[in-house]
């Protein structure tokens, strides 16, 4: 019965843990949390072409679910650029950034993305992530980085550049009017710039984009900046995040389900990641299918509280526990103080400058490009490199959903062709090792027997790895093999297709005299076989529990005459045969 219950209710089984102790460190690392979260929701909301309160609810009411529905004891949700700059690209062709409709479109976006989520969560599809290359995510990042960076441009320099331009006619329409730079939006930009990568250098622990955006707002009050056309945000809204309702008409719906779907595969590998990161240090077990759920309702949830989508902060979820957290108490807390300091400071954001935030944004952006793991990338790994350069050029270029699309297409098409090619190790009895242990014939240059090949299959036989499969099978037979020993315990998996082929080899390998034998079967794959009828089908006799047994019932029926003449007698069985005198 707990089991069922903590299924449906994880926070029961961290929630007899918390002490004292815990709730202290919990509340200084949420205290910590709402202080950094506070420029970057204001931020990222801006990136989304939401109004910045937006970024705020999303901050309060995201991490909550998060935490509480979710596997991991540290990581943090909310909302994070890559995710924003998709929820903008989704949106930006429909309706005006920043109106009523952009908003409930929004809101309807974070739904269906959050309804994804979940669903793959019940239906236990945690591991799908481990089939997304983590080099997607890279170079999604980057290229999102660069398109967040230009978007904030025309805000940094006092530019015109009409809405919705491509990355690429940006650029041209900014390199047009380089003579119409307003160079006190400029200076302002610049101040707020300085100071957050001063106080980020110096005083690392310190929120460096709150000190930054704050060191922009006085210096535009010191020049006198609004009568030099240096815009401000506008105050936000005091108070709780408003209850809100999703859009459901058909239309709407049918138009958001693409980038939905696109929006809950970036969330769902943005939080695994992050929160299996994490775990590595803090020693905990995550549950991804779990953390499907967490991240899941905390969307949908999210969507009548206008909230917009979110996922993992890596940001937020390190300084959580680097600050000491010690349960997901500390994502409460830290919703509930950025709650208490937005009543506070609210009015005071009527007189943060768009070019600040614009400055703010871009040093979020440059920290979101993985230079370490870009250098790694090229160094070390073709097929990464091309996984990397698709999805970076595809997010510069082209739709962001598709980028999203294909480079995760290209990782599994990576994946598929490394395990269409299986490694078949060729092995032989080395008379040095105890009981003539098996070892690989290249690698110690053993001698083999002529007529029995022994071969170990290490990988899954499957549909994709069938043709390298059967085509080494033709290739033994047609050197004169006609008896065929696997060594099976390199097989994990078999499908209907491999089966079926195993049959259809095992057939014509006793049709030309001899037979395919197998041994050191899995459980799960032996019952596969069993089920499949594959195992009646070729044979109960071509299948032993071990090498000894093999070896022995194969040896039987070799042609004794090669026996005779064969100077390798490699098997102690061939010590039973005599020589051939002549």
């Amino acid at each position: 019965m707990s089991s069922f219950w903590q299924f449906f209710f994880p926070f029961l089984g961290w929630l007899p843990s918390v002490n004292k102790e815990s709730i202290r460190a919990d509340i200084m690392a949420g205290l910590t949390g709402a202080v950094i979260v506070l420029p970057q929701g204001i931020a990222y909301a801006a990136i989304a072409g939401l109004p910045p309160q937006y970024g705020l609810y999303t901050s309060m009411i995201t991490p909550v679910i998060a935490a509480l529905f979710g596997s991991s004891l540290h990581l943090i949700s909310g909302p994070t650029a890559a995710i924003s700059i998709v929820v903008f690209s989704a949106l930006n062709g429909l309706a005006e950034p920043g109106t009523t409709e952009f908003i409930s479109l929004a809101l309807t976006l974070t739904f269906l993305a959050g309804l994804f989520q979940f669903v793959f969560g019940l239906a236990r599809l945690g591991s799908l992530v481990n089939f997304v290359s983590h080099t997607v995510v890279i170079g999604f990042t980057a290229g999102a980085a660069i398109l967040i960076g230009t978007s904030q441009l025309k805000y940094i320099l006092g530019m015109e550049i009409p809405r919705g331009e491509s990355f690429f006619h940006t650029w041209i329409d900014m390199f047009n009017q380089v003579g119409n730079i307003n160079y006190y939006i400029f200076a302002v930009a610049a101040v707020t710039l300085t100071v957050a990568i001063l106080v980020r250098k110096f005083l690392p622990k310190f929120p460096y984009l709150l000190f930054g955006m704050v060191a922009g707002g006085l210096f535009s009050l010191l020049i006198g900046g609004e009568s030099h056309g240096v815009k401000l945000v506008g105050a936000i809204p005091r108070g709780l995040p408003p209850f809100s309702a999703p859009e459901f008409s058909f239309e709407t719906i049918k138009d958001l389900i693409p980038d939905a779907f696109a929006i809950a595969l970036l969330g769902l590998v943005e939080a695994v990641s992050i929160a299996r990161s994490v775990a590595s240090k803090s020693k905990q077990q995550i549950d991804g299918s779990q953390e499907f759920i967490g991240q899941g309702l905390s969307n949908i949830v999210g969507s009548f509280f206008s909230s917009y989508a979110g996922s993992g902060s890596f940001t937020r979820s390190g300084i959580n526990y680097d600050s000491g957290a010690k349960s997901p108490l500390s994502a409460i807390f830290a919703s509930i103080f950025l709650l208490l300091i937005v009543l506070l400071i609210a009015p005071v954001t009527a007189y943060l400058p768009i070019a600040s935030m614009g400055a703010s944004i871009l040093l979020v952006a440059y920290n979101l490009v993985d230079f370490h793991h870009i250098k790694q990338i090229f160094r070390i790994s073709i097929p990464e490199t091309s996984i990397f350069l698709t999805t970076f050029l595809a997010t510069l270029f082209l739709e962001l959903e598709f980028a999203i699309y294909m480079g995760v297409l290209v990782s599994l098409f990576l994946f598929v062709g490394r395990t269409s090619y299986p490694k078949i190790i060729s092995l032989a009895p080395n008379p040095k090792l105890p009981n003539r242990a098996l070892q690989d014939v290249h690698e110690q240059k053993l001698d083999e027997c002529p007529q029995l090949k022994i071969i170990r299959i290490d990988m899954s036989i499957y549909f994709g790895s069938l043709a390298a499969i059967q085509k080494e099978f033709h290739k033994l037979t047609k050197a004169g093999y006609r008896y065929i020993l696997i060594d099976s315990s390199g097989i994990n998996f078999i499908d209907m297709a491999g089966s079926e082929m195993l049959e259809q080899e095992a057939k014509r390998i006793e049709e030309l005299g001899g037979g395919l034998f197998f041994y050191n079967i899995k459980d799960s794959v032996f019952r596969y076989l069993l089920r499949s009828d594959a195992f009646k089908h070729i044979g109960d006799y071509h299948f032993f529990p071990s090498k000894k047994g093999g070896i022995q019932w194969v040896f039987t029926q070799l042609d004794e005459d090669v026996c005779k003449s064969c100077p390798r007698r490699i098997f102690k069985e061939c010590s039973s045969v005599d020589r051939d005198s002549s």
